[in-house]
């Protein structure tokens, strides 16, 4: 089977990451793999089996006026087109709203399937009234679209047909023992860690509240948050005010986010909104105790409350803080938590995952669409009750 893989960039997010464990994971049980972004291959942070082929189409960027704008991406659907055609797929997977999208329209009339898949909670998550209207426009002629949580099905089925619709949650590997390194930050006492781009989405200005609600009582904690975005000015800032700019570290991007994981003695999600948190699932793989907003995608789908992890209300500084202190403050409780938290490794195992999107791919390529899908979406159901 050929797959050409679409996504706008190939940074430090987690959709990249997923991306790219999904493409060397098809890679390595020899499928042929193309991978295909708007930006330049130059910019890649994800390291990919050397059996896939790369292209990076250089067409990234931010357009100055709307007339540019019409031009600019004209340009990139005919780059994108002639791509995926050289690429002769047999199915097409694309990742991310926007660039959603765009595949659909690079594909048309070329009888191609396109998968695809939203990445972050689309109810919260506003990409602009133009855009969301393509959307709406342009994904139901996908062969499939895929969610990560039962939650965001029914917003799904507002677009598309629900037999189109499919749930498939992320993948995370059982992690390896390792030594403890944190760059930028040395020391002892306990840490809390938290991770993920420094957006207002991400909620670290509540985290940082509550924090500093916590740091009297708990002297000898402090606060890392790995991860780079245009809110760590005012993220600096706030922690000076707060008086805990000496407690806290904002280590920016880590190569490896299992070295910070491993050294952590709680993990915090203060999230406003999520897809399927990598973070989350990757702290919980290390044996971290955690926390996280209960928001209204993603967490509660990881976590089993007061079993492997602690679900506080989002946008809550002080119930962030209350479960922050009752836990810094009990190592006896951190540890039940641990224990259980690396049984993630198995519920969400790539073994798994990765049999969920086979099924999907191949159920489409060998049809009848509708009824072949109602069979796999049954399979993955099983699957999910497994999880």
């Amino acid at each position: 089977m050929r797959v050409t893989l679409v996504i706008s960039t190939f940074g430090a997010g987690g959709a990249e990451r997923v991306m790219a464990a999904m493409a060397n994971h098809w890679a390595e049980h020899g499928r042929e793999v193309t991978l295909i972004t708007l930006a330049s291959a130059r910019e890649d942070f994800y390291a990919l089996n050397p059996r896939i082929k790369r292209i990076g189409l250089e067409a990234a960027g931010v357009s100055s006026n709307i007339a540019a704008a019409v031009w600019n991406n004209l340009q990139r659907l005919k780059r994108l087109r002639q791509e995926i055609r050289a690429s002769r797929p047999d199915i097409v997977l694309s990742f991310i709203d926007k660039g959603n999208v765009l595949t659909l329209a690079a594909t048309l009339a070329l009888r191609i399937p396109v998968v695809v898949s939203e990445r972050i909670d689309p109810q919260y998550h506003d990409i602009g009234s133009l855009w969301g209207w393509l959307r709406r426009v342009f994904y139901p002629q996908a062969a499939a679209l895929v969610v990560q949580t039962d939650g965001l099905r029914d917003w799904a089925e507002r677009i598309v047909k629900s037999h189109a619709v499919h749930v498939i949650p992320n993948p995370v590997k059982p992690m390896l023992n390792g030594d403890a390194h944190v760059s930028g930050f040395q020391g002892n006492g306990c840490r809390a860690v938290a991770m993920g781009r420094l957006v207002t989405q991400k909620g670290f200005d509540l985290l940082l509240r509550a924090f500093a609600q916590c740091a009297a009582k708990h002297a000898g904690w402090s606060l890392i948050i790995a991860g780079e975005g245009p809110e760590r000015t005012h993220l600096e800032t706030l922690a000076s005010d707060l008086g805990i700019r000496d407690r806290v570290r904002l280590v920016g991007v880590v190569q490896e986010p299992f070295s910070v994981l491993r050294g952590a003695d709680l993990f915090v999600m203060s999230s406003r909104y999520e897809g399927f948190p990598n973070a989350l699932l990757e702290a919980m793989a290390c044996g971290c105790a955690v926390i996280s907003t209960d928001c209204s995608s993603g967490p509660r789908d990881i976590i089993r409350d007061g079993i492997d992890g602690v679900l506080v209300r989002p946008d809550d500084v002080d119930s962030l803080a209350a479960a922050m202190d009752r836990l810094m403050g009990d190592q006896v409780a951190r540890r039940g938590l641990e224990k259980r938290a690396t049984e993630v490794s198995e519920r969400f195992s790539t073994e798994k995952v990765m049999k969920m999107w086979d099924n999907l791919f191949l159920s489409i390529l060998s049809g009848p669409p509708m009824a072949d899908s109602r069979v796999q979406q049954g399979e993955d159901r099983q699957i999910r009750k497994a999880l």
